[in-house]
């Protein structure tokens, strides 16, 4: 009962996960440069994410534009965008060899298989999470590192969006989600197999004739 309440809570942690994996893969919030013009009233917002980039107005008007080219994109950003995909994908095959694995359904009769499909699961969500993770820091190192740089111009110069700090706790979310069903999920000893079928089979046969 206690390893099937933790794998529903595995289940739930595992698809807020998801979700913020695929937020901060979608998300434009990537890298944020903040240009102000002499006039206040022509102050700009523009955001770098990995499939467009944005620019919000200070009236609140915002304008999207799709990338043409993967090409276009800093090596940074190629990068991240790769292993978020990556991360995303190996999420969701996660999470659904979790729930057919799962002690609360019916989905694989092999009761010694559950614990293994378990672990796999769990093996699968640490890896997303350190797939999201990378690429996140990756970004913020180099958006701090080139914020601090003396060279690049002011207008040059970015901050780190609302992705990476998505992307952070999304990791964050699936490395522990992953490690609780590791510790949860041990296959079952076979010893007690042997035993629970010795009595089994006492309780079952026939009784000893006394002479």
């Amino acid at each position: 009962m206690r390893s099937s309440a933790v794998q529903m809570v595995c289940v739930a942690l595992g698809a807020l996960g998801l979700i913020g994996v695929i937020g901060c893969c979608t998300g434009p919030q990537w890298k944020i440069t903040t240009f102000i013009g002499a006039n206040i009233v022509t102050a700009q917002v523009i955001y770098e994410g990995l499939w467009m980039n944005c620019v919000t107005q200070r009236t609140g008007q915002m304008k999207c534009k799709v990338y043409d080219s993967f090409l276009v994109l800093s090596s940074d950003l190629q990068a991240s965008r790769s292993m978020t995909i990556i991360s995303c994908v190996l999420c969701g095959l996660s999470l659904l060899i979790l729930f057919l694995g799962a002690d609360f359904t019916a989905c694989v009769q092999n009761e010694d298989a559950k614990p293994k499909l378990s672990l796999m699961a769990a093996v699968g969500l640490m890896l997303a999470g350190l797939l999201v993770i990378i690429p996140v820091s990756g970004v913020a190192h180099t958006v701090i590192r080139d914020f601090y740089n003396p060279i690049f111009l002011n207008f040059q110069k970015r901050e780190p969006g609302a992705c990476i700090y998505i992307g952070w706790a999304a990791g964050v979310i699936l490395i522990l989600t992953g490690v609780l069903l590791c510790c949860f999920s041990r296959p079952r000893s076979s010893n007690s197999n042997r035993t629970a079928k010795y009595y089994s089979n006492r309780a079952s046969g026939p009784n000893d004739v006394v002479i």
